[in-house]
């Protein structure tokens, strides 16, 4: 990443103006060049015309890459093409852009897949990745695997989203493995806060976004997992300075006398 501005562009490969287009886009440019953005304006709504591809998994029959016109509704997008969800089972949460964007809950399933929807919902459109989640699924696993893919694509360049996704990744492993504690969760929405303000580019900020929603619409679940694994809020033991050599809890020679 790069300081911006100056923006591709103005200024991009080799210092001259360069044009980033992914290939959605390209493949619907010679569509609108043929037939006139007219055509195009058929579809979609007022501001956000023409159509767009939907990659839809998670548990739904019929998981696939549709092509849809903008303001389709994830009730559509769902039952409709996608086929409902496995066994008929109710919606817990709809992940409606990839994972880095908010969850949307199941009374949400009725907003319209559009820019300016998803914005009033309270999330993004993003890469169109749709991921179905339904009732009966722990929130945090789920949580933690979203934590832990975006640890991973970290660039590492700055040390908020380096280090602080390598912290919230442990947190939640930690609250998995029955040694949570209700502070841990005020201490992942602390961390998240500087990722989202202080990391380098907008990866940062959009690596916390998944994590912080799950928290935001179910930490009743969470404190409720806490609670039910480490009912006594026992805190981990945390070595009072590094250990550079085998220690056995024995008092060390002092070799500095």
């Amino acid at each position: 990443p790069r300081l911006k501005p100056p923006f591709p562009a103005v200024e991009g490969l080799y210092a001259k103006p360069t044009i980033v287009n992914n290939v959605e886009t390209i493949t619907q440019v010679g569509h609108i060049m043929r037939h006139g953005a007219d055509w195009y304006r058929q579809w979609g709504t007022e501001r956000s015309p023409g159509i767009q591809l939907l990659s839809v998994s998670g548990q739904v029959k019929k998981p696939g890459v549709y092509e849809v016109p903008y303001g389709i509704t994830l009730r559509e997008l769902i039952y409709d093409l996608a086929g409902g969800t496995v066994d008929d089972r109710p919606i817990k949460s709809i992940v409606p852009g990839g994972l880095s964007m908010p969850q949307l809950t199941a009374d949400q399933v009725d907003t319209p897949m559009d820019f300016e929807s998803l914005a009033a919902a309270g999330s993004m459109l993003g890469s169109g990745g749709v991921i179905v989640i339904c009732e009966g699924e722990d929130i945090i696993p789920i949580a933690r695997r979203t934590a832990a893919f975006y640890r991973e694509e970290s660039c590492g360049k700055c040390s908020p989203c380096r280090e602080g996704g390598t912290w919230i990744e442990e947190i939640l492993e930690r609250i998995e493995a029955g040694q949570g504690t209700l502070e841990d969760l005020q201490e992942i929405e602390h961390i998240a806060k500087y990722i989202e303000q202080q990391s380098f580019c907008p990866f940062g900020a959009a690596s916390v976004w998944g994590v912080k929603s799950m928290i935001r619409h179910f930490r009743p679940e969470f404190e409720q997992y806490i609670l039910e694994t480490n009912p006594d809020q026992k805190k981990p033991p945390i070595p009072a300075r590094p250990i550079y050599r085998q220690y056995h809890g024995q008092l060390l020679e002092n070799k500095l006398d």
